[in-house]
């Protein structure tokens, strides 16, 4: 800033500033009244700590000895308490040694309790600058505050770090970094910083220590599963029941009780509509006969007193079942038809019904228990109906009827093929026909009975041949042999049979032309 040349303009800078420190001399015995104030606050706020950091230790090493593996968390309390206390102690002896060189405690002249004392050099700024800046003691605070958060940090299970680190209030605030006067965060808060201003933020300090260690300690208490007060003070009624569906002449059974109950609740009574139900330590149970099918509704509810008020209170809910008539079924495993010559499994069930109890009957075919509610059932008439009927474990008889149909017919193939140009050394290679039973899930071959193979070469009149079975043999192999690029071969007539078959049935023919 340039100093005015008129004498008018440096008169009233002049005496802007001498008014600007007046104000400062009248309000700064206010400002160290609000610092001491801040600071007995921050020394109340660190004794409750102590007693609560005193106190939790106690209890975990009580709760960890419910199980073995609580030990780990109850060891943790003692390395945290260790290394608040080295820096609190470190803190308190850079407060008793700055006070002490500035004439110690002495009584408050503005206060009429004589016992009530204020630091005699409270307003001294040298020592603070000398010890906390100069001597380097607040550089020793700043690393150790890194080190308690370290050591802190260690405390908590790794899964458990990236969410309760950040509960630690021990990181140094970064604001002194914008200062263009202070070269460190020492000097940013402690330079030319009166005493009586330094000791809350030492104090602050101190607190932060503190309550990181309550944090620590809290997070060990909850890995044990120790709260310090078990109260209910919400509730919820719950009706747990066997099963929401029955059927005719069986009992409803249901369990009634508090979302948060316990074995320690006392004086409990619970109703059904209405009606009294007996419960044996805060779980009561409800049963009623079902005589009729369809929605059925009930009506609970629990009267208990609050332990958080004292008063009797009564909570309801309203729940519903369905009482339904016994059903069966029978499904196919496989296919919705019956096929003559295989086994066709079906699922056999009936609501209400063990599978022990089930009688499985079939018309036009047989049954055969393969175990657990399976059977394999076995049919010989294609066309006719069969119809599985269940029965037994009071279950009136229930029919299903299947049809019945023979296997599909296969696809003749050669070479993977069913026709076109082929090579005819690849031709040469082949061994016979092959029937394939596409789209069929059942395990099922088939086998070709026969067939006629017309060899037509090039200028040459046809020559006719038939071969009995699939596989290429006799006059057939003789003239596959000779194929060159020209001739063809058709194979027509081709007969298969499949299981359940009487007799063959004709299936597709293949022409080749060979190139």
């Amino acid at each position: 800033m340039s100093i005015p040349k008129e004498p008018r303009q440096l008169m009233i800078n002049v005496m802007y500033i001498i008014l600007t420190a007046l104000l400062a001399l009248n309000v700064s015995a206010e400002i160290f009244n609000a610092f001491k104030v801040v600071n007995k606050g921050l020394e109340k706020s660190n004794e409750s700590l102590d007693k609560l950091n005193e106190e939790l230790p106690k209890q975990i090493a009580e709760f960890s000895k419910k199980k073995a593996e609580f030990a780990k968390y109850a060891e943790r309390t003692d390395p945290a308490k260790v290394a608040t206390e080295e820096f609190t102690s470190f803190i308190d002896g850079i407060i008793k040694k700055m006070v002490d060189e500035t004439g110690g405690m002495v009584p408050d002249e503005h206060s009429t309790d004589p016992n009530d004392l204020r630091m005699k050099g409270y307003k001294d700024k040298e020592v603070t600058t000398r010890v906390l800046v100069n001597e380097g003691k607040g550089a020793e605070i700043e690393k150790k505050l890194g080190e308690l958060k370290e050591k802190l940090s260690s405390l908590f299970d790794d899964a458990d770090k990236a969410t309760n680190i950040p509960k630690l209030a021990l990181d140094i605030d970064p604001a002194w970094k914008q200062s263009r006067t202070h070269k460190s965060w020492a000097a940013y808060n402690f330079s030319h910083m009166p005493l009586g201003a330094a000791l809350p933020i030492l104090n602050k300090l101190k607190n932060d220590a503190k309550s990181s260690e309550a944090a620590v300690l809290n997070y060990l208490m909850n890995k044990i599963g120790a709260t310090t007060d078990l109260v209910f003070d919400k509730f919820q009624v719950v009706s747990a029941s066997k099963k929401s569906y029955v059927v005719l002449g069986e009992k409803f059974e249901t369990d009634i009780f508090l979302s948060s109950s316990s074995s320690n609740i006392k004086g409990m009574s619970v109703t059904v509509n209405g009606a009294s139900v007996p419960n044996v330590d805060g779980v009561a149970k409800y049963s009623v006969t079902a005589t009729a099918p369809g929605i059925k509704k009930y009506n609970a509810k629990i009267s208990l007193t609050n332990p958080v008020t004292k008063k009797v209170e009564t909570y309801s809910g309203d729940f519903e079942y369905e009482v339904g008539l016994r059903s069966a079924t029978v499904s196919p495993d496989k296919m919705n038809v019956f096929y003559v010559g295989v086994d066709n499994p079906i699922t056999v069930a009936a609501a209400g019904v063990s599978s022990n109890d089930l009688k499985v009957s079939v018309t036009n075919g047989t049954a055969r228990n393969t175990g657990r509610g399976k059977y394999d059932i076995r049919v010989s008439d294609p066309g006719a109906t069969c119809t599985v009927t269940l029965s037994g474990g009071g279950l009136t008889a229930s029919s299903f009827p299947f049809r019945i149909k023979r296997i599909p017919s296969p696809v003749a193939y050669i070479a993977n093929k069913l026709g076109g140009a082929l090579g005819n050394g690849q031709f040469a290679a082949q061994r016979g026909i092959e029937p394939r039973l596409e789209g069929f899930e059942f395990d099922a071959r088939c086998e070709i009975q026969g067939f006629v193979m017309t060899y037509v070469a090039r200028r040459q009149d046809p020559v006719i041949v038939t071969n009995p079975g699939g596989t290429f043999g006799g006059k057939v192999k003789e003239l596959i042999s000779r194929a060159k690029p020209g001739d063809m071969y058709i194979f027509d007539n081709v007969k298969a049979k499949c299981p359940g078959d009487n007799a063959g049935r004709n299936i597709n023919s293949l022409s080749f032309n060979i190139r």
